[in-house]
Order: structure tokens, then sequence, then C-alpha cells
């Protein structure tokens, strides 16, 4: 057996053991608390393709919400109750062959469409998203289990990105030059066919919204597969796509685990691929994707350092510490997960301590939540090991988060804030735990926390919190990472610029959003024209009465 081979096939058992190992969900609505139940109520009322309340989610394709005629359903369960929320289809061979049908034939008109139909698109989808953010929200707190506030945030990063793209016209703006006499040479942006996007459960709303105003406004057509861990918001945002006045087929939305991720990446109508998850799943999908002659991008895992001098503000580095490593339960890919205090900073450890004991761990819609539920059991039962793993090594766990109990949610995946003091060599610093768990490493010097990130394999993000100048540039020069923030945790970028982690957190040429997504998303198409001023028709026209002479 071949490596790749072997990489393939335990990359399906994770999924498919992922997918449908889960515990038996309680029955519909029963666990959840009246706000919660209220919300599950309106949502599955007032939404063609997703349900709260035990129903089926469903397809999107031909611009129908399509009843899945599979035989294997994936439930769906609020991760606070264990409460049953929706069934979510394994996509059939011959559903996604419709949708991929449906986004090839709506290719052929929507790529000729005027370019202020689809700033159109834009203009109005932005307007839709505002109307509706409530509903996307309760969405997600109620499928992925974030903190209401959080759950906003999470919309409002991927409606960014759409404003941003209210400017396409000027994004697909080409060149033009005369090369020598009566010889013009020319540039477009055209699109590029039939695209894919598959996102990850931490962020439900931002990710597919980092693909759909980026592929449909230059002219291409997208098929979806949203996480089947909590599909909701992307179902709700695909019928606002509907009455932002998209045509069928233009989005389509599929749903599943491995065979519809294979299906993706094989598919030769399929130009290219959008892809946020984990290493394993994106090493495959790059491989497979690009064996295929599709573009690829995939950003991988992350181990996101902070490095704290002693000159740094000792309140704005420490709440800053807390809010990026514990914010959404740690399972953003931009996390702070590793501080490295040098020297002095050393010593605030204490008092970090003392103020991550002060978050509130509940339920999404519960007043004063600061976080909420890991994904699901198998991930609790993940960060636990990896928790145990740094005392086995010889680390010290200084707050530990591993019993942590919500009375009012007894049934919850709970992991409270958990902060460790370790070495580089253990595994709870090696791999990414995915949760809200702090590591702390200590450093002597700025060359020693340089030395600590860049030995490090991952290059998604990176902070720094001092108050010297001359250190901060040194630090922003000589750091190994993509994305740097200077007293600034998590320094994902705004969407006029583009993503750019790097080292082993992305696979490809080009990132998302921003310039780079106009590029990703696009291919340009060069043409020289001669034009012989001689041969002009330069007659000038008589007004003289005619005559037959």
């Amino acid at each position: 057996m071949s490596r790749v081979t072997a990489r393939i096939r335990s990359f399906n058992t994770q999924l498919h053991a992922r997918g449908f190992a889960a515990a038996a969900a309680r029955p519909p609505l029963s666990g959840l608390s009246a706000a919660a139940r209220e919300r599950a109520e309106k949502l599955s009322a007032g939404w063609r393709g997703t349900s709260a309340t035990g129903g089926n989610t469903k397809n999107f394709i031909g611009g129908e919400f399509v009843e899945s005629k599979t035989s294997e359903w994936i439930d769906l369960a609020d991760p606070a109750t264990q409460t049953l929320l929706t069934r979510v289809p394994e996509t059939t061979v011959e559903e996604f062959d419709q949708a991929v049908a449906a986004a090839s034939e709506a290719f052929k008109t929507w790529s000729k469409s005027s370019v202020l139909t689809r700033q159109r698109f834009a203009l109005e989808l932005q307007h839709q998203l505002r109307q509706h953010s409530d509903a996307i929200a309760n969405s997600i707190v109620l499928e992925q289990g974030k903190t209401y506030a959080d759950a906003q945030g999470d919309l409002l990063r991927g409606l960014q990105v759409v404003e941003t793209t209210t400017g396409i016209p000027t994004a697909l703006l080409g060149n033009h030059i005369e090369v020598t006499k009566d010889m013009d040479t020319s540039t477009r942006r055209l699109p590029l066919g039939v695209c894919a996007s598959i996102a990850p459960f931490n962020f439900p709303a931002m990710i597919p919204l980092w693909s759909i105003p980026m592929a449909l406004t230059t002219g291409n057509t997208l098929i979806l597969k949203p996480s089947e861990r909590d599909p909701g918001a992307a179902m709700i945002i695909a019928e606002l796509c509907q009455r932002a006045g998209i045509p069928p087929g233009v989005l389509n939305v599929v749903h599943g685990t491995v065979p519809i991720v294979n299906a993706i990446c094989d598919n030769p109508k399929i130009k290219a691929i959008s892809f946020v998850g984990g290493d394993r799943a994106g090493k495959h999908i790059y491989e497979r994707g690009r064996a295929t002659g599709k573009r690829v991008q995939a950003n991988l895992g992350a181990k996101n350092h902070a490095v704290v001098m002693p000159d740094a503000n000792k309140n704005h580095a420490l709440n800053s510490l807390i809010g990026a490593a514990f914010g959404a339960a740690g399972q953003r890919c931009m996390a702070i997960s590793v501080a490295v205090l040098v020297g002095n900073a050393q010593s605030w450890v204490p008092e970090l301590v003392e103020r991550a004991k002060k978050l509130k761990v509940s339920q999404g819609f519960e007043q004063g939540a600061d976080f909420g539920p890991v994904i699901s059991s198998a991930a609790k039962a993940r960060i636990n090991g990896l928790i145990a793993s740094s005392e086995e090594e010889g680390g010290r766990i200084v707050l530990d988060g591993r019993d942590y109990q919500v009375p009012e949610y007894p049934e919850g995946n709970w992991v409270g804030p958990t902060v460790i003091e370790a070495t580089t060599t253990m595994r709870c610093y090696r791999v990414e735990i995915f949760g809200p768990v702090l590591v702390v490493i200590p450093a002597d010097t700025l060359d020693d926390a340089l030395a600590i990130i860049n030995e490090n394999k991952y290059g998604n993000g990176t902070a720094i919190f001092t108050q010297s100048g001359a250190t901060a540039r040194r630090f922003e020069v000589e750091v190994e990472v993509g994305q740097i923030g200077i007293n600034v945790p998590i320094p994902v970028p705004l969407p006029m610029f583009s993503w750019s982690g790097n080292k082993a957190s992305f696979l490809g040429d080009v990132p998302f959003y921003g310039r780079s997504g106009i590029d990703f998303y696009t291919q340009n198409k060069t043409t020289t024209t001669l034009w012989k001023s001689e041969d002009a028709i330069g007659n000038k026209a008589s007004v003289d009465m005619p005559t037959h002479h």
C-alpha cells in the first residue's frame, strides 16, 4: 500500500467515525431551555432548508430545497444538551451529479451576466444578511455551541467579505496598452467555471461567506459543502442568496462526509476547491484535487504563539491572551494556543490563571456566557487526553478544565479554561489541541522566543505584546509566520487584504479573499489585435445633390 493510499484510508476512517459514531441524541426539543426552544421552533418554521426541531436538513440543488433520498443520515445534536436538532443527509451520488449539472448549466448564462448584475447581487445579499443576522446566529448557537455574541461575530466577519465584493466592477478591471502602431494588447479576468467550497464546523457562517461572494461575483457557480456538524447557517445563507436574486443553479449546497468530499475532488467539471479545516483532511483534498487538475487553496492546522515581553502593558496582554485562547472554546484556527512569556513576564502566570477562572462557561443563550461547549463528545475526549498527556510528560497543569461542570446543562461537552506549563517537546505543544487550552512556554529573551516560533511547523498567526517599537519591529521582520499582530492577539486581516497564513498551515498558491480571492476565482485572457490605420475607410460623405453623371 502506498503512503498516499494509507493516508486516504486513514482519513476516510477518521471522517466516518466522526460522522456516525456519536452517542444517541435526546428527542427533539426535550433538553432545550425555554429560550433555546423558542429559537429552535422559529428556525424550523421560518427557513426551508434547515431544521432545529428534529427534521431533515435539505440539499439545495438547482434553486430548490430538496429532500435527500439517501439511506444514510447523521444525527446533529446540540452540544450543550445532546438534544437532536436535525438529521443531515449523506448526499447521494445521483444528487451530487444533479448539483454539478445544475451548476454547469447555470454557468453558461451567469458567466456572461453583466458585472453590474453580480454587483447588485452582492449589495442585496449584504442587506439580507444584516436583516436576518438573528436567525443565522441562533442556528450557530444551537448547532455549534458558540455564545450568541460570538455567533454574531462569526457572521459579521463573513459579511465584511460580501461588502468588499460590492466593488467587483473595479476589482475585475483589466489592462490595455498600445504595444506598437495599430497593435493593442489587453488582458481581462474571466471566471473558471464550477467551483466548490468545503467548510469547517468552527465558523459555520464566515467560511462559506469567504467563498460564496468571491466565487459568484466573479462569474463562477459554486457547490458548497458545509460541515455535517452544523450546516444550518449555510442553508439560511443559501436561501438569502436566492432572495438576493441569484438564478437557479448558481449556488448549490450538498452534505456529507468522505464520499461527497471525494466526489468533489474527482469530478472533472469542478475547476477549483476552497477548503478550511484540519491537516489530514486538507492534505487529502489538496492531493486528490490537484491530481485532477483543479486549483486548490487549503487552510490547515495551526499553533499560534503570543510572545509577552516584560515591558508589555500587563492588563492588556493578559486580557488579550484570555480572549484569544479561550474564546469560542479555543475552536478557532487563529486562537492563541501558546503563550511565550519572556523574562519577568513569567511571573504573571498566577494572575493569568485567576482571570481565566472568572470566565463563565455555559450554553450560548445564557446571560454572561463567555464561551460554550466544544463541538462533540469526541472532541472533548480528545482535548482531555491531550491535557492529561502534559502531566504524563512532566508538564504542570496550573488550571485544569477537564472536570468542568455546568449544573443547568449536565450533558454538555464542557471543557473549562485550562492553562499548562510545558516545554516544546511535549505532545500538548506539538499537536493542535483545538480547545480552551493555553500552553505556557518560558523564554529568557526575544531571541529564544523567536527560535521557538520559527522552529514550529505552522505559520498561521502570531502576536507580540510590548511597548517597544524596536522590539516589535525586530519581531515582525524575523518571525516566520504569515499573519502578525503587534499588541493585537488575533491578527486576521480584513477582506480588503488577503489571508496570508504560511508554512504547514496552508497548501496552494493563492490564498483566500481580497485581491488573492479575485485571483483564485478568475483566469486571465490576453488578446493582441492589429487593425492597420491605412485599411480604414475614410471617404467623406457628400452633401451635394446627387446626379447621374
